[in-house]
């Protein structure tokens, strides 16, 4: 096995270990983020209706302005507070954080220590 097929197998492995954990018989929705190479999003999901409540990623034009100049973790910073935002404005107060399969380190991080700090309970 080669360092990029052991990496994704270490990648698929804490999928699905975070997503048990995640999904275990939870009343509350989950923030799900995904970081790609440039970019980080997030959304609140109710797997119990199966929709999407609200979302946000560094792409959006509303943001635009705010993510002008910045490192990528300072763009996660601004994107998980306007995350945690727009989940206030759809009334959700606390949520599962569901990193699907990413290290919490680094852009993770910040984008859920913004939320924490803008009010969403983890």
């Amino acid at each position: 096995m080669n360092k990029a097929q052991r990496k994704n197998a270490t990648r698929l492995r804490r999928t699905r270990s975070v997503g048990r954990k995640v999904r275990r018989g939870t009343t509350r929705r989950r923030l799900a983020v995904n970081r790609s190479l440039k970019h980080i999003s997030g959304q609140v999901i109710d797997d119990g209706e199966g929709r999407t409540l609200c979302g946000i990623s560094s792409t959006a034009k509303a943001l635009a302005a705010d993510l002008a100049g910045k490192t990528k973790t300072e763009q996660a910073r601004v994107v998980g507070a306007e995350m945690a935002r727009r989940a206030k404005a759809a009334g959700v107060e606390e949520v599962v954080f569901d990193r699907r399969g990413s290290k919490y380190h680094g852009r993770v991080k910040a984008f859920a220590d913004a939320a924490r700090e803008a009010g969403l309970k983890f």
